[in-house]
């Protein structure tokens, strides 16, 4: 649990530049931790714990949130948006009045001010809101209820809480607002929810887009559109970001018509928001691939997409443990990267059992086609 932050804290750290860029000169590790707690405390007394905790919470959130300026929590840096990803969103919502009703400590109002004509932003926890009316001076701040709206005619923008003490949430009505109340409450308007991309959407009966964020090759969010503020005739959508904040999307108005074939030369395994919109078969028709299983997420072809890693097959073989380690022992292996997917393989169980002693660096992609357990020796890294 982190320091628990008063809206006198707040007050406090907005005017206490110098203060944290002393503190921030400080080391702050494992090793130094308390001797430097005790300067600080030395220093500037009741106020330290306010200003370490700022500090190493503006250190955490580097790269995720731009610049140095934010007041913070520890559950709310967990759940911000990172600015590349809000960034993203904002661009949907150009010109539009917008009213984040869950707006925590300001990381998606930051991106909406300047690209959206009025931004409004409440949030029920006055800490937050005290924050974020700091941390992002272009917005109007205020403390309100996000089930009980209280702006007209803007698009809303909710991100329920999925923390809370350091813990996820994983069942939608356990969420903070409970998403099923928050859908109910804001029907008929103009609505983007940010969620996890984890959840089971088409339990929700969701009628408008789903869209899967990845950034920097990971899945980081999912957002539910609604049907206003949709793609036409689009339901799913993946977008692949980069940390410059550059990327590609793709969605179910596209084609997704493959062709069944043996595996071509090199196996690509798709972005996972490609994967968790499903939108692996309009992937593989936008790139001329197609798959080694149609259960199977990994895709197979004579090329490989520009910028996306591919193996480059060199044997294909029915999957046993024994069968696999005599190709590796041909094969000169000696490190061996192992992907898995649809069968029920640990792949840090297997890899000291294959007793590896070779001088070269191979990958292994275990899979199914089929009813047949499969795996597939490539060279690791290439590209066409």
């Amino acid at each position: 649990m982190g320091y628990e932050f008063t809206t006198e804290d707040v007050r406090y750290l907005s005017d206490a530049a110098a203060e944290l860029s002393e503190v921030d000169r400080l080391e702050l590790s494992p090793s130094t931790h308390l001797a430097d707690i005790g300067r600080v405390r030395a220093r500037f007394g009741d106020r330290s714990g306010a200003l370490v905790e700022t500090v190493l919470l503006r250190r955490r959130a580097d790269g995720k949130l731009a610049g140095r300026h934010w007041l913070l929590t520890d559950d709310a840096l967990q759940q911000a948006t990172p600015t590349v990803v809000a960034r993203h969103r904002a661009t949907r919502l150009v010109d539009r009045d917008v009213h984040d009703v869950t707006c925590s400590v300001g990381a998606d109002l930051s991106a909406l001010v300047g690209v959206a004509r009025v931004v409004l932003g409440s949030d029920l926890d006055p800490v937050r809101t005290a924050m974020a009316a700091r941390n992002v001076p272009g917005a109007t701040v205020i403390r309100a209820d996000a089930l009980m709206p209280c702006s007209r005619g803007t698009v809303v923008l909710a991100d329920p809480a999925r923390r809370s003490g350091g813990k996820r949430r994983h069942d939608p009505a356990a969420l903070m607002p409970p998403l099923p109340n928050l859908l109910d409450v804001y029907a008929g308007r103009d609505i983007a929810v940010k969620c996890a991309p984890g959840l089971d959407y088409d339990k929700l009966a969701w009628d408008g887009e789903v869209e899967i964020v990845s950034l920097s090759g990971g899945v980081r969010e999912a957002c539910l559109w609604s049907r206003g503020l949709a793609g036409s005739g689009v339901r799913r959508r993946a977008t692949v970001l980069d940390a410059d904040g550059g990327g590609w999307e793709i969605t179910d108005a596209e084609p997704d018509d493959i062709p069944e074939r043996e595996p071509g030369e090199w196996i690509v395994d798709p972005d996972g928001a490609v994967v968790r919109a499903g939108l692996v078969r309009h992937y593989a028709a936008r790139h001329g691939l197609w798959q080694l299983d149609p259960r199977i997420a990994y895709l197979t072809g004579d090329t490989v997409p520009d910028g996306v890693r591919g193996f480059r097959i060199l044997v294909q073989l029915k999957y046993s443990e024994k069968a696999l380690k005599q190709e590796l022992a041909r094969l000169d292996c000696g490190v061996a990267e192992i992907l898995v997917r649809g069968v029920d393989v640990d792949p840090a169980v297997l890899r000291p059992r294959l007793k590896l002693r070779g001088n070269r660096s191979l990958s292994v992609v275990l899979t199914r086609v089929g009813r047949t357990p499969t795996a597939f020796v490539c060279e690791p890294g290439a590209r066409a």
